[in-house]
């Protein structure tokens, strides 16, 4: 059914005097909506929230979203059969302005391998044969051909991913299926399915909110929030001050543009990705900008080598303070026998193995290598390890950082500017919708704290019968049967998945040999699904 055409509330009957303060304005959430986990369709009339019917609705928006819908266009799903809630203009919004904050413009590496191709669910031909062709050079090719023995592994440049992501946007329909706004969020319906709840944008609407009654709910929102570490938090909190403490994920370009103008002395926590293309970032202005700058780098587990984690085939390079791999999971993770492993284990065996392969590590790129070779040796780049205890600010509105060595010892460690690459997960509940879900849907964690999902990637007791699924993809299924979910390839497999599942309960066709190959040409050739 056309959303368009389902609305059970008219907009003429949602005139009304003036409002009772004490009171929810027509169209609105009112209490009994808000205290009750099934909703039924006479509570919604009784609100005055107009309600739309679409049977698949996915919420978020980003590249999880844009896989789903692609996925669902290239088995042959129309559009109006889709609607896509979000507050994002273009699906990679939000990952770009994460990359840009984090020190990786549209002109650098990211960190995912060739054939992770959120465009391209075939992975042929790859981000490296294509830059190959467009620069009529072989260098990638051979790049990946020796890869990781001889050279780097090979990665596509962030501005390829994105420009690729919004050539198969416009190809499959996707900006067709957008339903602007912000989703407070989605409960369980009285008879099968959901309602999601929306609040669109300031005049979009005679009413507050509006609701989408669906059959199956897709949620792809990405990290729950930014985590800011404690210490950091309370010293913003107690100083009022975000300037010269700030996260590597959030803008942060006038930390930068400070460093050139005068000495400065700036501490960089974190031995993971984001800390290696800061520190990258601030030597290079140092080198090209003349840039004064001091860095001590505090590494909160210092690795000096080898790492040994349950064999001869479980150990990871490290040195000097750093623990190296390619990705963000072994290969293995995501088509091989670690796959199998995940996929058969439960419960804590789980975590455990989670735990076995996780902790922070970076690749070991041979540009980072000369950087910070260069740069010990000039004497301006210094290693810290040690835990801190405390951050203050003197009398110089300095931030002092006590920090516990290694050894026991404690040293104060004075910076005009720290930066905080610690990580950007933070808890379910730090996201509004991930919390509802937790309080009124039936949802639960997994052993690593995640959503619990199936491994169709259906969230785990939220069934509504008859009939109605609720799925999830991204960072949020984190611990589940499949460890690579916060990657291209985790966020296509996932896809697939919910897909497999949904073409089961008879929403779609399987995306079956010759579909696949005829809409890989069409894809070739940039042709509409």
């Amino acid at each position: 059914m056309d959303a368009q055409q389902s609305i059970i509330v008219r907009s003429s009957d949602l005139a009304a005097p003036i409002p009772d303060p004490d009171r929810p304005a027509p169209g609105d959430l009112n209490q009994e909506l808000l205290g009750t986990s099934l909703w039924t369709d006479d509570a919604l009339a009784r609100a005055q929230i107009p309600v739309f019917d679409v049977p698949l609705v996915t919420v978020g928006g980003g590249i999880g979203s844009f896989v789903l819908v692609d996925l669902l266009r290239i088995a042959g799903v129309p559009t109006n059969q889709i609607r896509t809630l979000t507050n994002l203009d273009v699906p990679w919004q939000t990952y770009e302005y994460l990359t840009r904050v984090s020190q990786i413009p549209r002109t650098e590496r990211l960190r995912s391998d060739a054939t992770g191709m959120p465009d391209n669910i075939w992975g042929f031909p790859s981000y490296a044969l294509l830059e190959a062709a467009k620069e009529k050079t072989i260098a990638p090719l051979f790049n990946v051909l020796v890869e990781p023995i001889f050279t780097d592994y090979w990665t596509p440049r962030a501005g390829t991913a994105f420009a690729a992501i919004e050539r198969e946007a416009r190809r499959v329909g996707y900006f067709d299926t957008l339903a602007k706004g912000q989703v407070r969020m989605v409960r369980r319906r009285h008879g099968g399915g959901y309602y999601t709840i929306l609040t669109p944008p300031p005049g979009a609407t005679p009413t507050r909110r509006i609701a989408y009654r669906s059959r199956f709910v897709h949620i792809a929102v990405g990290y729950p929030g930014l985590r800011f570490l404690p210490d950091l938090q309370e010293y913003r909190q107690r100083y009022q001050d975000w300037t010269h403490v700030v996260n590597a994920y959030e803008p942060h370009e006038q930390v930068y543009e400070e460093l050139k103008r005068r000495p400065c002395v700036v501490m960089v926590r974190g031995g993971g990705i984001v800390a290696s293309r800061v520190l990258q970032r601030l030597m290079e202005d140092r080198w090209n900008h003349r840039a004064p700058t001091t860095i001590v780098h505090l590494f909160r587990t210092f690795i000096s080598g080898t790492q040994d984690r349950g064999g001869p085939f479980w150990r990871r390079k490290g040195g000097d303070g750093w623990a190296y791999q390619g990705f963000n999971w072994p290969k293995g993770a995501w088509g091989g026998q670690l796959k199998e492993s995940f996929e058969k284990l439960e419960g804590e065996d789980r975590a455990n193995l989670y735990k076995k392969l996780g902790g922070t590590h970076t690749p070991k790129r041979k540009l980072w290598q000369q950087q910070m070779g260069r740069a010990r040796a000039e004497g301006w780049y210094h290693t810290v390890h040690g835990t801190v205890e405390q951050v203050g600010r003197n009398e110089q509105r300095q931030v002092v950082s006590r920090v516990k060595l290694a050894n026991g010892s404690m040293q104060d460690i004075v910076a005009d500017f720290v930066i905080d690459a610690t990580g950007l997960e933070g808890d379910l509940r730090d996201h509004r919708i991930l919390a509802d879900l937790l309080d009124h849907s039936g949802a639960g964690r997994n052993p690593m704290g995640r959503l619990d999902v199936e491994r169709s990637f259906e969230i785990r007791g939220t069934r509504c019968e008859p009939g109605g699924r609720l799925y999830a993809s991204g960072s949020m299924t984190l611990g589940g049967y499949y460890a690579g979910v916060d990657s291209f390839l985790g966020l296509q497999y996932a896809g697939l998945q919910i897909v497999d599942d949904l073409a089961a309960q008879g929403f779609c066709p399987r995306i079956g040999a010759q579909r696949s190959m005829s809409q890989w040409w069409r894809w070739v050739r940039n042709r509409p699904v």
